[in-house]
């Protein structure tokens, strides 16, 4: 009798946990920023590319997630490409719209936003300025956002560290850590960003051994990563290097990570080619075009799971 007891006490257990447990997809995403005139030459460009960003976002189902090297036009394009988002962030070069953004994005039916702020990686984190070492100022936005259906709550950070200053990104870390603690009060924490180190990075090591923040990519169930996440634009490059991450507090479990290495075709300058090949069928119409990622980073994406 006393088993049967323990027995029904522990699926009750389970069960509750099924019916409480929700989830929903987080990514980060650096998207290259339109400065580049070498872009739009060699065929890369911003125009050609956003489209292709958009419909993978919607494929994929992002429900939040971060963004870096954005414009302020860049992120228009985004949002008016996508149905039921919104973005929040501020420019890095004067707090307003100037420069690169490290923009949140969110579906609009899914979280309401509840504070959002800025701050600059630097010691002085309240105005553009550059920190330690690094070569360009760098923000970090941050939103509280409330699952609507829910009512779960959970802070979102998203931050680009500095691709040449050594002390600035480990300085970075430090102050990110200090600034979850200091405004979170112990909530659920979203950390994503392109931090310019890997996984091998005294930088990564701050956070991640932490015991604040966990990578993702490390406490997932099921992982899809062939790749590491930064390819210059060339198709037929690969590393191990993980520079894009998402952090988490323990709060969340991760079901699912994916470095997705979507590709797009665009035609050849000469015009394309038809081919011919008799391993498949006359009806089949292929022809040689060019191979193309749509963007020199590739977006990162993770299912999280939380209970209340």
């Amino acid at each position: 009798m006393k088993k049967s007891v323990m027995l029904l006490m522990a699926c009750v257990v389970i069960l509750s946990y099924g019916a409480t447990a929700q989830k929903f997809n987080v990514g980060t995403y650096n998207m290259r920023n339109d400065n580049n005139k070498e872009d739009s030459i060699a065929g890369n460009g911003w125009k050609q590319r956003f489209p292709v960003i958009a419909s993978l976002i919607a494929f994929h189902d992002f429900d939040i997630f971060g963004t870096q090297e954005c414009m302020y036009h860049q992120l228009e394009d985004i949002k008016g490409s996508l149905q039921g988002y919104d973005f929040i962030g501020v420019g890095r070069d004067d707090g307003k719209q100037a420069g690169e953004h490290s923009a949140i994005f969110y579906k609009t039916s899914k979280f309401k936003l509840l504070k959002k702020g800025d701050f600059w990686m630097s010691a002085i984190t309240d105005k553009p300025n550059k920190g330690w070492d690094a070569v360009l100022p760098r923000i970090c936005s941050w939103g509280e956002f409330k699952e609507i259906k829910t009512g779960f709550t959970f802070y979102f950070f998203n931050l680009h560290m500095d691709h040449i200053g050594v002390v600035a990104r480990a300085e970075s870390a430090k102050l990110v850590l200090a600034k979850i603690k200091e405004m979170t009060g112990g909530k659920p924490v979203i950390l994503t960003g392109d931090f310019n180190v890997d996984q091998t990075s005294d930088s990564y090591a701050i956070l991640h051994t932490s015991g604040v923040l966990e990578d993702a990519y490390e406490t997932t169930a099921i992982r899809y990563a062939l790749n590491g996440t930064f390819n210059a634009f060339k198709t037929d490059s690969k590393t191990d290097s993980r520079i894009d991450h998402i952090f988490l507090t323990k709060q969340f479990k991760v079901s699912r990570y994916g470095i997705l290495t979507d590709t797009w075709r665009s035609k050849r300058p000469e015009g394309a080619n038809p081919e011919t090949n008799g391993n498949f069928p006359k009806e089949v119409r292929m022809s040689k075009y060019v191979a193309r990622e749509p963007s020199d980073h590739f977006p990162v994406i993770a299912t999280v799971e939380y209970s209340k």
